[in-house]
Formats: C-alpha cells, structure tokens, sequence
C-alpha cells in the first residue's frame, strides 16, 4: 500500500513556515529598532544584528536536532532536566558566576555565553508535568502544587514576575488538560490570580507598573513613560505605517525598543495592516499547533505539544495585551521577534519537538 504524500513530507510546513517567517522578520525588525542605540552604545549599528542572528542560527540548528529525535525519549529525561534546571535556578546567585543586572539575578555567565535558566524552566516544566501527568493516579493534586510553587519561588527570588506567571499559567493549562477534576481548577483560579495581584503590590516597581496601567496619564515622564511611549508608536502608524526604517521611536524614546516593546516598532512602521498580518501568522502557528498536539500518538506527546503551544500562545498574547494596556507591562518577550538569546534558542528547541510529535502522528 503507497503511503500518501502526508506521510511522506518530512515536515509540518505550515508549522515551520510560521515560525521561520516570524523569526527572520524577527530578526529584520530587532536591526531597525536598535540600529541607533546600537551605533551610540557600541559603535556599531550591527551589533544586535549580528548577536540576534548568532542566536538564531543555533536556535534552528537546536530545532532541525530536536525535529528528529523521538519526543517520547523526553519522558525517561523528564526528571534529571527537572533537576538540572532547578540547579541552574539556584546558581544565578553564586557570586561571580550569576550575572546581576538592574537589581535582577536572572543569568548565569558560562564564560562562551549568558544562560538565561528561567527560560529553560519553561520548557522543562512543561516535560516533567507531561511525563508525569500522562497516566492517570490519584492524590497528586498537593504534589502538583509544591512542585509548581517550589519552581515559581525560585523564579520570584530573582526576581522575574512575567516568568512566573506564563510558568504558573503553562503548568495549570498542562494539569487541567490531563484531566483533572474541575473542582481542582475552580479552586486554584482565583488562588492564582490573588497570589499574582500580590506579589505585584509587594514590590514598588511593581505596584508603580499596576498604577500605570490603572491610569496611564499619571506621571507622564515618570511611571508611566513607557505605556505612553509604546501608544505613540502604535497611534504614528496609523492605518499603514510611517514606513520600514522609519520609526521615530527607536531614536532612544521608548524603553527595550528591540526586546518586549519591539511590537511598538512593528505597528510604527508597517501600520495596522502589517500588524494584523503579522498576529495572523502568530495565530496560524498557534492554531496549527494545537492540530499537531490533538493528533499526538499518546498522552505524553498529547500533553507535551499542548503544554509548549501554549506557552507561545501566553507569551503572545500577554506580549501583545501589554502593548495595547490591556495588561500591565511585564517584560516577557514576543516569540521568535523580541530580541534575547536564551529565550530564542529553548523556544526553537521546543519548536523541534512540536515537529517531531507532528511527524509521530502522520505515522500512527
């Protein structure tokens, strides 16, 4: 019997379209927004470019690697990536090996490069829960909770709120997805939402981040500078934008112009029209990918697929929601656009196992 032209593709096309297309527009739009600060910092006006393109290059050699080996072997490495990720957690604080930066210990300097653990957190999260949580048993709801807590507290010592909560959101999504009761969910909603709200009232720069987006007219040079200057942005654009290499804004107005506010850049430039075009490919991708996690072969690759689309899905639209103050701001990047390394290479990597659960499923 001749097997159909599905099963013989090597891959998800559309999947990988998706993500190649948002990264290499990713990567054009990280050189229009730091060009200026980059030429005045480094003396180069390539300097992100080249860094972002580095990152790049290994993030798709790191998919194209994981494209190929059988998702299924992550479940017998569920627990020993769990731990090394913990202990990477816990190293950003040794002296002379975590980096600290604006008052956050968020990296650890390996000499070669910067290793951003709370981004690997994510993906291995994601795995250990999806192991653990494809066969059904009892009484594991209080185990969930500790580990869940015990991986946000390490995350909040550095401190990094948006990480906790897409970690927080993610494994929540993955617990109920394995079939959880209702009643376990209706519980930890509101525990959840309350615990965010907190810690962002615990911390003065964060409190002053919820005030903002309460009123973003209050301290206009102050506190509220960065929503206002991203609304500028998005307002200049207009229907069709200023044009490519136009924005007024990368010329050191807005704050992380090519990380988390990098989508204020895109709308300047390319207006509402290419802004939709590209929160269509997002939707595609996100859309195809939830395809892809249904058709798994069984329930780890079921839980595993739907547990990293949805962790693109949530940094999407919290990216996004932040950029039009739908959410407050909370520094978590735009997938495969905003610029960052670490964030980039474990996103793509999960990219890969996405593809190779894909690849399962025409085979079943």
């Amino acid at each position: 019997m001749k097997k159909s032209k599905s099963n013989k593709r090597l891959f998800d096309w559309l999947f990988l379209g998706s993500i190649l297309m948002l990264l290499f527009f990713g990567i054009l739009m990280v050189y229009e927004a730091s060009s200026v600060s980059a030429a005045v910092d480094f003396g180069d006006k390539y300097y992100f470019l080249k860094e972002q393109l580095k990152w790049a290059f290994l993030g798709i050699v790191a998919m194209g690697i994981t494209a190929f080996i059988d998702y299924r072997r992550y479940y017998s490495l569920a627990v020993p990536i769990l731990l090394v990720t913990i202990l990477l957690l816990l190293l950003v604080f040794i002296p002379g090996l975590g980096v600290k930066a604006l008052g956050a210990h968020r990296w650890i300097n390996f000499r070669l490069f910067i290793l951003q653990p709370s981004e690997l957190t994510k993906l291995a999260a994601i795995n250990y829960l999806s192991a653990w949580l494809s066969f059904k048993e009892k009484g594991r709801f209080t185990a969930f909770l500790i580990l869940t807590g015990t991986l946000v507290g390490l995350v909040l010592l550095e401190p990094d709120l948006g990480t906790a909560f897409v970690i927080i959101a993610v494994s929540l999504a993955v617990y109920f997805i394995s079939g959880a009761p209702l009643k376990h969910f209706a519980a930890l909603l509101p525990v959840s939402i309350l615990g965010v709200i907190g810690l962002a009232l615990s911390a003065p720069y964060r409190f002053r981040r919820l005030t903002t987006f309460l009123n973003p007219n209050s301290d206009p040079l102050g506190a509220s500078y960065h929503i206002r200057q991203i609304l500028i942005g998005l307002g200049s654009g207009g229907m069709f934008g200023v044009g490519l290499g136009k924005s007024r804004q990368k010329f050191a107005y807005l704050p992380e112009a090519t990380t988390d506010s990098i989508f204020a850049i895109i709308a300047e430039e390319l207006g509402f029209i290419g802004s939709i075009f590209i929160i269509g490919i997002f939707f595609l991708l996100i859309y195809r990918g939830f395809q892809i996690a249904q058709k798994a072969p069984d329930s780890f690759g079921r839980l595993l697929g739907s547990g990293i689309i949805t962790w693109i899905a949530i940094q999407t639209l919290v990216n996004l929601g932040s950029m039009v103050a739908i959410v407050p701001l909370t520094g978590i990047p735009l997938p495969f656009i905003s610029y960052g390394g670490s964030s980039l290479v474990v996103m793509l990597t999960a990219c890969g196992i996405m593809l190779n659960i894909e690849r399962a499923g025409r085979k079943k």
